[in-house]
This record gives structure tokens, sequence and C-alpha cells, in this order.
């Protein structure tokens, strides 16, 4: 299963978070916001379809994130879990922790901002276009 979301970077990505990082809805973000790499996301989870919904709320879904831009790519695994609602009407969460609320799409997650690709973040900070494809095995 596989769903697809086109985000857009902005000039105050620094990506130093060191557990997390979030896409989100919101056009404009802070020079604080050090988790937050991607804004103006086209798709929520609002947007899921029920059965990707139902995959991801079993923690025994492998999820994998890639992210690609212009020139840099990423790639992030992590897992779904029962207490996940993906219910969260703008911003989606990646966590290296195992916390879940109605922003995470998954835990256990093998990078947060500080690990991303550098040249992806270069890429984010000059505003660019952002693929995120998500992949459920």
């Amino acid at each position: 299963m596989i769903f697809k979301i086109l985000t857009r970077g902005h000039k105050n990505v620094s990506s130093k978070h060191k557990s997390t990082f979030e896409i989100t809805k919101d056009a404009e973000i802070g020079p604080t916001a050090d988790c937050i790499i991607g804004t103006d996301m086209d798709k929520t989870m609002l947007n899921f379809p029920p059965e990707f919904k139902d995959k991801i709320a079993d923690s025994n879904t492998r999820i994998t994130v890639e992210l690609k831009t212009e020139n840099g790519y990423d790639e992030i695994t992590g897992w779904g879990h029962e207490d996940l609602t993906l219910t969260h009407p703008t911003d989606i969460v990646i966590r290296k922790s195992d916390f879940t609320c109605s922003r995470t799409l998954m835990i256990n997650a093998d990078k947060a901002a500080k690990d991303l690709d550098g040249n992806l973040i270069e890429d984010l900070k000059n505003e660019k276009v952002m693929e995120v494809t998500i992949k459920l095995a």
C-alpha cells in the first residue's frame, strides 16, 4: 500500500530535532520549529483510505517514508501501532520514540530531523517541493 503527499520546504527549516520530524499543512513556520521539514502539504492523514489507516494501526506493520526533492533523498523506517488514531487535521509526525498521539504516523523510526540527508534539507531551506511517499509492508 502506498500514499503520496506533496509538501514544500520553508526558509525556517533547520532540521535539528533529535527525536522527531514533521510535515504540516501550515504554510508558515517560525525559526524555533526545528522538527518541521515540510509545509503547505496537499493532503493530511484525514485523506488516508480506511484500509491504509487500518494497516497502520497494527504494531506488526513496517512503515517506510521516502522523502524526495530535486537534489536530495532519504528513507525512514518505523512501525505502526494500535494506538495510532491518525486523526490530526494538519500535522504528520514521525517519532523515534514510542509516543503516540493524533499527529503520530509511526513510532520507533530510525531517523529524526537531525539525521536526514543534507542535500534534502538544503533543498527544503530553499523552499523546494518535496514528495513524501508512505509505504506499508
